[in-house]
């Protein structure tokens, strides 16, 4: 059996972190630091170093590929309180989440899903347990959510095909500064967020932030809550050596809804606050991430990194997660009977060194992790019951299977990377990556007792160039490749273990700008990307599952954000893009049926998002737009999820350097619409919502 690991309860590690930055509080004297919410300009972000898209510190002018970025201070504007909600605004990003999969799970570039799109905080891959990914949750600590596009293997490893979001914290400052943001609205919401930064003695600085939510909800059992705390220390003992410890806690209740019943795909407004879950129903998600990280810059060419961490994760669900409409007899029918835990520790290295050459920046690295999970449950998950269509009498959670620790896997993986970013004169750039990551999985099956191990081996690599028509003017063309597993691959099992990793190929032109006159920034990419050896049915048999399907994605990106007139900002993309299976079979009925020609399940043809700001002295009011177009709930295309437009606004003033008011509205047109399906049920989207917030900054 792999063997199993032990950690201190994640309420100790967080009551040690508390305990270390006590003291922080009682040294640190709070000076007033002027703050305006004000931007000067609109930005894409264009001159900013690209931690997210290449390791070389190259700016996202110079990448040869796309990148997005949101900022706390849009994140605040929009009212965007989760990491999901922000980077939805980013071009091309669709929220395809829902409870079973911990709330963040995307679609990019034609391809979705926690094994295609991957999650990681600040640089960090953040590993993926039977397909749920929880952490990053709320927003507020962090300063800005970025997003490379496509092919992402070279900087973050495998199951990036279609993109990667790296959540970026806030950084400690010797500069002493706090803020403050309290909000009430519809619903019960409340919220509370508290930040503070500072220097303590000569060689320290630190950042703290905690964040609390509280939500009745507009639906019944709609109530969530959690809350978390993040705690970094900094160390700078030398000008060229810096120590970072950063030590997080959260715990997260989720909405406990999975989803409406639809009638064959039509919406039934009247469900819109119907809840059809156990009363005692549960959804729990608890993190806690140790990291150190070392910074040392032996002269002006040779840079070191070291950095180690530990998350450790525990979820656990207790729902009925299975409705079906039953018009005829005024009833909705339960099943699925889920009682799912998972325990899960992550723990890895990461050493790396940056080099300068002459006219090369380069990095080589190696990444080392061990992942040990722990799946529990109650499968095959039984037990039905019936309720009325409306005001349904919930009952309590009941199961005839038991709950059971059904297998453990201990997971091994090393990532081994190196790019150099190559300035062939003053007109051109020349940027190219290669990596090889291989993990080890060894699987303990604890009730069927059919253990098994299994190596997956991948490379990928990159090719790009980039040509400065002038310095605020380039133009770009990459070649990417990189590789999937078939499913979340620290839970392995054995239908899937002879399987190798899929491979995705993408060529991608662009172009990106600076406006004359700090007017603003606005970018356009053309892509497509070419996936092989996804899973199909063997046409001959259609009983067995073979690795030979196919798929493509190809698009445009446009994304700009500019100034047409003093005091008026306008931000927004759009993203066109077309998606196809050109090799796939699925069983219908003992037999293989081709799938060429469909549209992948959960991939929207058009996605647009527009904001435009307009100051008038100290108001600033922002009305936005979101469009999301005609996705299909499944591959065969048989059921539609119609396209939606959403509208949001808020109005913000600023009573004083130091103090903002704003009020928030989310679909002002109350429209109901659905995001995506989970089983027989529709995903639907908020309705019109209300919240009066206070910023203050110190």
């Amino acid at each position: 059996m792999a063997k199993r690991f032990r950690f201190p309860p994640t309420r100790l590690a967080a009551a040690i972190a508390l305990a270390v930055h006590a003291p922080v509080f009682a040294q640190v004297t709070l000076s007033p630091v002027e703050v305006s919410a004000n931007r000067d300009a609109p930005s894409l972000y264009l001159d900013e170093p690209s931690t997210t898209g290449s390791r070389t510190g190259v700016a996202a002018r110079e990448l040869p590929a796309t990148t997005s970025s949101v900022d706390s201070t849009q994140m605040q504007e929009r009212g965007d309180f989760q990491v999901r909600e922000a980077i939805t605004r980013a071009t091309g990003i669709t929220d395809i989440g829902s409870g079973g999969t911990g709330g963040l799970s995307f679609s990019a570039r034609g391809y979705t899903g926690t094994n295609s799109v991957g999650i990681a905080e600040d640089g960090i891959r953040i590993q993926t347990g039977a397909g749920t990914q929880n952490y990053p949750g709320s927003a507020w600590g962090y300063e800005r959510v970025e997003v490379l596009h496509g092919p992402a293997s070279v900087v973050f490893g495998s199951g990036t095909v279609g993109a990667t979001i790296n959540a970026v914290r806030k950084e400690p400052s010797r500069v002493a500064a706090q803020e403050l943001m309290v909000a009430a609205g519809s619903d019960g919401v409340k919220r509370l967020g508290l930040g503070a930064t500072g220097a303590l003695g000569e060689i320290a600085s630190y950042r703290v932030d905690a964040y609390g939510t509280h939500i009745d909800g507009y639906r019944d059992l709609g109530n969530s809550h959690g809350g978390k705390i993040m705690n970094r220390l900094r160390l700078q003992p030398r000008s060229d050596l810096r120590i970072d410890l950063t030590a997080d806690h959260s715990v997260q209740y989720p909405e406990r809804y999975w989803g409406t019943p639809h009638d064959n795909g039509r919406i039934l407004p009247e469900l819109r606050r119907e809840n059809y879950n156990a009363a005692d129903a549960v959804i729990r998600y608890e993190d806690t991430r140790l990291r150190a990280r070392a910074d040392w810059q032996l002269d002006e060419r040779i840079a070191l990194s070291n950095e180690i961490y530990r998350l450790e994760s525990q979820r656990r669900w207790m729902n009925i997660e299975n409705y079906r409409l039953n018009l005829a007899a005024d009833r909705v029918e339960r099943s699925d009977y889920l009682h799912i835990q998972h325990e899960l520790v992550q723990t890895g290295n990461r050493l790396e060194a940056a080099l300068k050459h002459g006219a090369h920046r380069a990095v080589v690295g190696w990444e080392a992790a061990r992942v040990d999970f722990r799946h529990i449950n109650n499968s095959p998950y039984s037990g039905s019951s019936n309720v009325s269509i409306r005001d349904p009498q919930h009952g309590n959670w009941l199961s005839p299977d038991p709950t059971l620790a059904k297998f453990d896997t201990a997971s091994t993986l090393h990532g081994f990377y190196a790019e150099d970013a190559w300035q062939l004169g003053e007109r051109w750039l020349v940027l190219a990556g290669f990596r090889h990551d291989r993990a080890r999985v060894d699987r303990d099956e604890l009730v069927a007792g059919t253990d098994f191990s299994r190596t997956l081996k991948g490379n990928a690599w990159r090719v790009g160039l980039t040509h400065f028509l002038s310095h605020d003017t380039s133009l770009y063309a990459n070649y990417a490749t990189g590789h999937d597993p078939v499913t979340s691959m620290i839970s392995l099992n054995l239908a899937n273990a002879d399987f190798k990793l899929t491979r995705g190929k993408q060529v991608e032109v662009g172009v990106k700008q600076r406006l004359a006159d700090g007017r603003g920034e606005w970018t356009a990419a053309f892509y497509r990307i070419d996936k092989d050896d996804i899973i199909t049915r063997d046409p001959d048999n259609s009983a067995l599952s073979i690795q030979g399907g196919s798929q493509y994605s190809q698009g445009v990106e446009l994304a700009a954000a500019i100034t047409p007139w003093k005091n008026l900002h306008l931000e927004g993309n759009i993203t066109r893009l077309q998606a196809e299976f050109t090799e796939f079979n699925e069983r219908v009925g003992g037999v293989a049926v081709s799938r060429a020609g469909k549209v992948p399940a959960n991939v929207p043809t058009l996605v647009a998002n527009l904001w435009g700001h307009y100051r008038i002295g100290a108001v600033q009011t922002s009305v936005g737009l979101r469009h999301v177009g005609k996705s299909y709930a499944n591959n065969a295309n048989s059921l539609a999820i119609g396209a939606y437009t959403v509208a949001d606004a808020s109005i913000a003033w600023q009573m004083d350097a130091r103090t903002t008011l704003r009020l928030l509205g989310r679909n002002l047109a109350d429209k109901v619409y659905a995001t995506r399906t989970y089983n027989n049920q529709l995903i639907l989207g908020e309705p019109r919502r209300f919240e009066l917030v206070a910023e203050l900054k110190f």
